[in-house]
């Protein structure tokens, strides 16, 4: 979803953080997370828990508001002119799937975010089904995730072309034996079929 299909600034968080006084480079990166991210995007802990966490690693008593702000800062706007791109491609294969690391949070500020640039809920109109890592509890980049996803959808790997922006998610899902396209900015779902790769 990020880097794909809405526009993400994983730095942001750092700088909001910063507004605050608090130095937060160890938290998150988009290569590199604590053990508390990785549990939350698992649906291993609520969101309370995720943010008294949050409260623990930066010793202060921040509030839901102040942290959510924080969290959701490095998500920017919906790409519109690749969903427009995906209702089209939907016509032509049999079926496009969502594959997400994400997490409580984020996925209600997302909800809200692509109902109203977009006007209508993308994860059930656009995709055959969204897997989205704290509902199916397995995230990218294991190798296992891969293989799960695939068996559920009822597709086959070499059939499958996977496309993400955070070469670990390659990695694995080529070891999954996927296809696999790694997306680096500039470059967007349109440049892919402009060149027919899509």
């Amino acid at each position: 979803m990020g880097g794909v299909i809405l526009d993400v600034d994983y730095n942001k968080i750092i700088e909001v953080f910063d507004t605050y006084g608090i130095d937060a480079k160890a938290i998150y990166t988009q290569t590199a997370q604590l053990p508390l991210v990785d549990d939350f995007e698992v649906g291993k802990i609520t969101p309370a828990e995720f943010r008294n966490g949050i409260r623990e690693l930066v010793k202060m008593d921040l509030t839901d508001v102040q942290i959510d702000r924080v969290w959701n800062s490095m998500i920017g706007n919906a790409r519109v002119d690749t969903i427009k791109l995906l209702g089209e491609l939907k016509l032509h294969y049999d079926k496009i799937l969502l594959f997400s690391n994400t997490n409580e949070i984020h996925m209600d500020f997302v909800r809200r975010l692509f109902y109203n640039e977009i006007g209508f809920d993308i994860f059930t109109c656009l995709f055959d089904k969204a897997y989205l890592s704290n509902e199916v509890h397995i995230r990218k980049p294991h190798k296992e995730s891969f293989l799960w996803v695939l068996n559920d959808a009822g597709i086959k790997a070499e059939e499958t072309l996977f496309i993400d922006d955070t070469e670990k998610n390659i990695i694995g899902a080529k070891n999954a034996g996927l296809n696999t396209y790694l997306l680096q900015s500039p470059q967007t779902l349109l440049d892919l079929h402009d060149r027919r790769i899509i």
